[in-house]
């Protein structure tokens, strides 16, 4: 497990919430915690190399932004294709996420994946695609039949 310093923890927290939409966000998110820009700008280098911190960047409400389409998609990969497919999936356009998870007795899908699209019947030839495309011919789609509760995620507070 990497250590972070207090600050780093409490960035990390800030960070979580969004940026401020105004010309100097890392000063306002400094104000805030009572350290300069300059510190602040260090210590999401440091998260950076501590790779704690990816990459900072916008989180679509897809639903608000047009897509309304979206599901889940369980696919049955065998475990010799897991990695190659999940490349694949991951760097898909319409792909958000994707997860490798231990099937279950009855449930013997371990690759899954979020397909976003405008509509659902856009997200159903999109996943038809990527199976003929990938050859994953077993798979699941879990569609959303509604968001119950979506918040950040604050980790050390």
């Amino acid at each position: 497990m990497v250590e972070l310093t207090e600050l780093e923890k409490r960035l990390v927290d800030l960070l979580s919430e969004g940026l401020p939409l105004v010309e100097r966000p890392f000063a306002v998110l400094a104000e805030k915690l009572g350290v300069t820009e300059e510190e602040v700008l260090a210590a999401v280098k440091t998260l950076q190399e501590k790779k704690i911190i990816r990459r900072l960047g916008a989180l679509i409400r897809h639903n608000l932004s047009g897509y309304e389409g979206n599901v889940m998609v369980a696919w049955r990969v065998p475990e010799e294709r897991v990695e190659e497919v999940g490349r694949k999936l991951a760097a898909h356009p319409a792909v958000s996420h994707c997860y490798l998870r231990r099937p279950g007795p009855d449930w013997p899908y371990n690759l899954y994946t979020m397909v976003h699209a405008a509509s659902e019947g856009e997200c159903r030839r999109l996943v038809a695609e990527i199976s003929r495309d990938l050859d994953l011919p077993d798979y699941e789609m879990l569609f959303t039949e509604k968001e119950i509760v979506r918040r950040t995620r604050r980790y050390f507070s």
